[in-house]
């Protein structure tokens, strides 16, 4: 029984903090990193964009976004009754839906961001920027949001499977 215990909490404790880090990457795009680049000229905003979504995509980058709903999942699966169900489930759903805007919105604006920005052939930085930057920081917010609701959510799964114990 114990180590049934030991994996639930420490799934739970694994999901909350790899879902921390995710809602602290979204937060510091929408207060410091989107704001800051807000003041530079078009094509060095298209270009650190650029090099971001490329920089971006690495292993402990993987660990936060990937693995908070999949240790989020496990955690739900190990943890099967009372209260704590509940706020994992709520981070799961919350989670998901932080996943749907990031797949529907931010990620085909990377993509496209990519694509129209080659350094060598690129002609219009402003339009390039224009189609990016404004959708792109409005929903990083609503993403945001989503994340930090999915973490508090965990943070109560966690108090309340320490009241449990």
């Amino acid at each position: 029984m114990t180590d049934v215990l030991t994996a639930r909490g420490g799934l739970l404790a694994l999901a909350t903090l790899a879902t921390g880090l995710a809602a602290g990457l979204f937060y510091t795009f929408s207060v410091a990193v989107m704001r800051g680049l807000a003041d530079t000229d078009d094509r060095t905003f298209v270009l650190a964009m650029r090099q971001i979504n490329i920089k971006i995509l690495n292993g402990l980058f993987a660990f936060s976004f990937g693995g908070a709903l999949l240790f989020t999942l496990v955690a739900l699966a190990l943890n099967t009754g009372g209260r704590t169900v509940w706020w994992i489930t709520a981070a799961a759903v919350l989670y998901a839906a932080q996943l749907a805007v990031t797949f529907g919105i931010n990620i085909p604006l990377n993509n496209a961001l990519l694509a129209g920005s080659d350094p060598d052939r690129m002609t219009d930085p402003h339009g390039v920027r224009v189609a990016f930057e404004a959708k792109w920081v409005r929903w990083n917010h609503v993403r945001t949001w989503l994340v930090i609701a999915a973490f508090v959510s965990l943070i109560g799964a966690l108090a309340e499977y320490g009241r449990s114990l």
